[in-house]
């Protein structure tokens, strides 16, 4: 995250922006103000109750280590969550105010997924001093005047009490109090010139303005309290969402008018003479702002901000995101190539854009784009133990280190930003990372328009849930996305329908059985994806088996990637992994107290050779039909299932010690051999976006 600039600096640069701005994008909608329907849109695909939806298998394990690592231990230990001012401390990483705010908005979704006391114990703490701690004008946090006031950083307050809400009924008239009394004062604020939203001369808070380019993250849970607690305040609520975007169209970052084909950038490159601010370049405010037409859908009924929200994941899909499934962005995008990298507040806020988008759009692809983040981009960032990670991820990254020159290929990133560590870059993605996989797997089961049930997030897990008066319990066993066959065992007390997304990767002999014979039917992807089975009350099995074939994907210069149902794959390499105490972000004095014994930064490096083109044309593929995964799942080897490709030695050029971009021309050094091709994210070091060439045939056994 790019450090927020001196307040003066950055009011003037807010000025010139603004002053520019309407003529840069004279299509400029203006937010609406008054309404026809005091209805919000809803969801094609209906979310349940956070804890409703429990881990199996390799998923469990991922959570439940990462509970025993980074993101469950940083309450205990880590500077700027156990000594945030927002727990009475000092310490702080930027004037948002954004630390713990962060840490509680991932740590409510794996506490009450897990349903493990020891985490439920540091969010009640959290939750207790808090709102215990909450000032008489409702203002919720540190800050007591109003030039310190910000209101970015209460926007995953609420989401992280949102969902507290949700999960734990015990507490929710205290919360919905408390945020009631928040909403009548931003209210206040906010028609008060847009105070604590956009900074005036003499505030000291967002000297950058990420609160007025991410206004619509209130949304989400202003829109909840609207519809299940609105307490007669129904009025003041919506007007509060309305003068969020008001206030964003007045800061210049009206998002509405970047996700337009011809103004919305192929690539960009320095120096960034562009008419609009920097703001929208910004990877992590991307994966966010995707979502910004579909806020304001909900309220406008408006039906061509949906259609502008595929448009702007259509277009962020065809420029800016990895093979992997992210944006490409470091910090602000450029272009697509393999040398720039991806930030993993990046992947872990898209990953969540993209889930919250399908459920209102429901088309087949946007789940596929969901799990390809999931299955690749964000674990591939993490290592194995969860204890460490990295601040970007490139497609091609031989080593993990701290480069031995600036990287001049990067935006914003300093040298240590790929080390797998504490804090290898800014500190937001250590205490931000924690959300991903808990609300992935809290909207992999969904409710159905017809009132029934929907797996459309696929992954081990089981939910119990009550349809009207049904209850339903489902179990769903499988290793995917290492095997593709998915049985479920069910239960319920009336008949209902229960639906299986079927990716659109999956072919013509995919099949599905149960609930009343055994004999299988096919399946097939279709416009929604979803295949329907009717269940009928008492004890039901029912079982999807999808299948597939190695997919190339072919990329600029004569490159391609190649994925196997939801994971990309990259050649495996070896590596020698040292360990060494953490570095602090800015590279500055890490006193001890804020690390652990655990915490250490691996600094990884390849023994293989990893300059190769490679043969798309001979692939084979190893242990199909094998879906037993080791633990941890994301490990070097774990995945069952891999690929051997026809490869050959090239010369590739290393610049600002980084492979560079593949080379167009690739000549072979030797032979032709077999390659050894796993599961991206379980390489921790990896080439994946490969030059391609015709190579004589090559025993793919050898």
């Amino acid at each position: 995250m790019i450090t927020s600039a001196s307040v003066g600096r950055a009011l003037v640069a807010a000025l010139a922006f603004l002053g520019t701005n309407a003529a840069a994008h004279p299509q400029v909608k203006q937010p609406v103000t008054g309404r026809d329907s005091n209805e919000l849109v809803q969801p094609v695909y209906r979310p349940l109750t956070l804890g409703s939806i429990s881990p199996r298998g390799w998923f469990q394990d991922q959570l439940e280590r990462s509970a025993a690592g980074l993101a469950g231990n940083l309450f205990d230990f880590y500077r700027f969550v156990k000594d945030s001012e927002w727990l009475g401390g000092e310490i702080e990483y930027s004037d948002l105010h954004e630390s713990a705010p962060y840490w509680f908005n991932s740590l409510v979704p794996l506490a009450f997924t897990l349903d493990d006391s020891r985490l439920k114990g540091q969010i009640k703490t959290f939750l207790d001093y808090i709102l215990d701690h909450q000032q008489d004008d409702g203002w919720l946090g540190p800050e007591t005047t109003p030039q310190t006031r910000g209101l970015w950083g209460r926007c995953y307050i609420l989401l992280g009490l949102m969902q507290y809400a949700q999960a734990d009924p015990s507490e929710t008239d205290r919360i919905v109090d408390a945020m009631h009394r928040y909403i009548l004062l931003a209210h206040s604020m906010l028609e008060d010139n847009f105070t604590g939203l956009i900074p005036k001369p003499d505030d000291v808070f967002d000297g950058s303005g990420w609160g007025a380019a991410r206004a619509h993250e209130m949304h989400i849970s202003l829109q909840w309290l609207y519809e299940n607690h609105p307490k007669n305040n129904s009025e003041i609520i919506w007007d509060t969402m309305d003068l969020m975007i008001q206030g964003n169209v007045k800061f210049g970052v009206d998002w509405r008018t970047y996700f337009v084909k011809g103004t919305f950038p192929e690539v960009v490159y320095a120096p960034r003479n562009q008419s609009y601010s920097w703001l929208f370049n910004h990877g992590v405010n991307l994966a966010e702002a995707v979502r910004f037409p579909l806020a304001i859908y909900r309220t406008s009924h408006d039906e061509a901000l949906k259609v502008q929200t595929r448009t702007a994941v259509d277009l962020l899909t065809q420029y800016h995101v990895s093979l992997a499934g992210t944006i490409i962005g470091d910090e602000a995008i450029t272009d697509n190539n393999p040398s720039r990298a991806a930030e993993l507040c990046t992947s872990t806020e898209y990953m969540f854009s993209l889930t919250w988008i399908y459920q209102y759009l429901g088309d087949n692809d946007l789940a596929d784009q969901t799990e390809l983040t999931a299955f690749n981009a964000f674990p591939g960032q993490i290592w194995s133990d969860w204890w460490s990670h990295q601040y970007v991820q490139q497609e091609n990254q031989p080593w993990a280190r701290n480069l031995t020159e600036q990287p001049k290929m990067w935006d914003n990133v300093e040298s240590y930003g790929n080390v797998f560590g504490l804090e290898p870059n800014y500190p937001c993605c250590t205490v931000n990372h924690g959300q991903g996989y808990p609300k992935f797997l809290a909207n992999s089961f969904v409710g159905t328009e017809d009132g029934g049930l929907a797996h459309v997030l696929l992954s081990p897990g089981s939910v119990s849930t009550t349809l009207g008066d049904n209850k339903v319990t489902i179990s769903a066993d499988t290793s995917y996305p290492f095997g593709l066959d998915l049985s479920y065992s069910i239960s319920a007390d009336d008949d209902f329908s229960f639906y299986v997304r079927i990716p659109t990767w999956a072919n013509s002999q995919s099949s599905a059985t149960g609930p009343s014979s055994d004999s299988s039917t096919s399946v097939s992807p279709g416009d929604t994806g979803l295949h329907k089975f009717n269940i009928p009350k008492g004890q039901s099995k029912v079982s999807v088996s999808l299948q597939t074939q190695p997919r190339i994907v072919e990329r600029a210069n004569n490159t391609a990637a190649i994925y196997y149902g939801p994971l990309l794959y990259s050649l495996a390499l070896d590596f020698n992994d040292t360990l060494r105490s953490p570095v602090a972000y800015d590279q500055g004095f890490l006193d001890p107290a804020s690390t652990t014994a655990q915490t250490r930064d691996h600094i990884v490096e390849t023994t293989d050779t990893w300059n190769i083109a490679i043969d798309t044309s001979q692939i084979k593929v190893v242990n199909p039909g094998n879906s037993k995964v080791a633990y941890p799942a994301w490990a070097l080897g774990a995945p069952p299932v891999e690929l051997r490709v026809a490869a050959t030695e090239i010369d590739w050029p290393v610049r600002y010690d980084s492979p560079v971009d593949p080379p167009e021309s690739p000549k072979a050094k030797g032979k032709p051999f077999s390659a050894r091709f796993v599961p991206f994210a379980s390489a921790k070091v990896h080439m994946a976006h490969l030059p391609k060439m015709d190579l004589d045939k090559v025993d793919l056994d050898s």
